[in-house]
């Protein structure tokens, strides 16, 4: 047998040679951006990607995600790498889409790109016959949680159950197969320019839609006939204001609304007015215990004007954790190629992912890599160093495979047997866990 350094060689070779090929994969998602459910362009350039290298594959997964399967499926463990196909709305970013607003200013671009490569180095090499197990490539769809409203329409025609996209695999059985997963993601702090970060965890968050219901009456002639639901719903943004003091530091509580509809007209009294929001926290109690209060805050805003208000909780996110075994590996790995002065331990993050529900039923990994410039999110956020977001991820996902299903998968196994979940993998009991959080 071919001792496992010489297979990461070999791996390492493999991406170096398809290195232009990785790079343009991350090039052409992030000139073609869609928002989350809408990434039809994505998921079909992606799977002329496992068409392209003989991958086994399924699709419409979620109406846009696919899963590619590196063997025939069938060999355990399995070990899976997510990238996520959607972008964001940055209206203001130079090189938005012109009709959508979507750019690709949370770098899932790369994600993809790296997810891909892995898969690459892996089977170009002929590395991934030597291993024992599988790897699963997961091209998944609305990791962002945006247009709550209009994805609430979807829920309700039975298209989707839940907003992210992860989440639907859940549900749908896509992981039912993969014992171990892992991810990646673009960062723009400047203690990551030019430096890859492991470890470190995130909020998890409940979502939430929030209608405030008043009476209509003309405005300027008769204010007093009416039941001015914007008025309730500045009340019930002051209110949740009011209870910012009240968390407590380490639940690294955020509550961030926005108004989605303000009214009809000017001239009218506003009789329905939208807000769509997340409630964020450390842990699944401190988000519980933040939600009442920012619930009660939005219902004394309608009792203030006489309105009324309908206020529906929805699943968000649950929060990501990451398995120590696997972070050694991945660090390891990271160290090996950009070498230890360039790797950081990170901390805890108060963003979001809908990996977090994943990293609850089976060991989960994920690590950042510095390659991008501006601000996340931002319209100024762009891939500055593509070797170091596309190329340099590929080598660490394919390597940290080649650990993990090296002699008889022995790693592999022995993380999966010392794993203890915390959140249920059956789709059914996955759905009641969440609504006991949100009921």
């Amino acid at each position: 047998m071919m001792n496992k350094d010489k297979l990461k060689k070999k791996v390492i070779e493999a991406i170096d040679n398809h290195a232009e090929d990785i790079i343009e994969i991350g090039d052409h998602i992030w000139g073609n951006p869609e928002l989350g459910y809408k990434e039809y362009k994505t998921a079909e350039f992606v799977e002329s990607k496992y068409k392209e290298y003989g991958w086994t594959f399924e699709n419409k997964i979620a109406l846009t995600g696919s899963k590619a399967y590196l063997k025939k499926p069938g060999p355990r463990p399995t070990v899976g790498i997510n990238g996520d196909l959607d972008a964001v709305r940055t209206l203001d970013h130079p090189e938005c889409d012109p009709t959508t607003g979507a750019v690709h200013a949370c770098g899932h671009c790369a994600q993809i790109a790296s997810m891909l490569g892995a898969g690459i180095g892996l089977t170009a090499s002929g590395v991934i016959d030597k291993l024992d197990g599988n790897v699963t490539l997961q091209a998944v769809p609305a990791e962002e949680y945006l247009e709550i409203g209009w994805r609430n329409t979807l829920r309700e025609k039975g298209t989707i159950e839940y907003f992210g996209g992860k989440q639907e695999f859940i549900r749908l059985g896509k992981y039912d197969d993969v014992d171990i997963i892992f991810q990646s993601h673009t960062a723009t702090e400047p203690y990551l320019k030019g430096k890859l970060g492991v470890g470190g965890t995130l909020n998890g968050f409940i979502g939430k839609m929030v209608r405030y219901i008043g009476l209509e009456s003309h405005a300027g002639a008769a204010p007093h006939q009416g039941i001015n639901a914007l008025n309730a719903a500045l009340l019930g943004l002051m209110g949740i204001h009011a209870q910012r003091e009240t968390f407590k530091e380490e639940d690294t509580i955020r509550v961030h609304p926005i108004i989605t509809k303000g009214g009809e007209i000017t001239n009218n009294v506003p009789a329905d007015v939208r807000i769509e929001t997340y409630v964020r926290g450390k842990t699944i109690d401190a988000i519980v215990d933040a939600n009442k209060k920012v619930n009660r805050a939005l219902q004394a805003g309608a009792d203030a004007v006489g309105a009324q208000v309908e206020i529906n909780d929805v699943p968000g996110y649950m929060p990501w954790r990451q398995n120590p075994g696997l972070v050694e590996l991945l660090q390891k790995n990271c160290e090996l190629l950009v070498g230890a002065e360039n790797v950081v331990e990170r901390g805890h993050a108060t963003a979001s992912n809908d990996g977090g529900d994943i990293s609850g039923m089976i060991p989960a990994a994920s690590f950042m890599m510095g390659g991008a410039s501006g601000v996340g999110h931002g319209r100024d956020f762009t891939i500055s160093d593509k070797e170091f977001s596309y190329v340099i991820p590929s080598k660490v996902f394919a390597m940290t495979c080649v650990d993990l299903l090296y002699d008889n998968a022995t790693i592999a196994k022995k993380i999966i047997e010392g794993y203890e979940p915390s959140i249920p993998r059956k789709p059914d009991e996955y759905n009641k866990f969440w609504h006991k959080i949100i009921d």
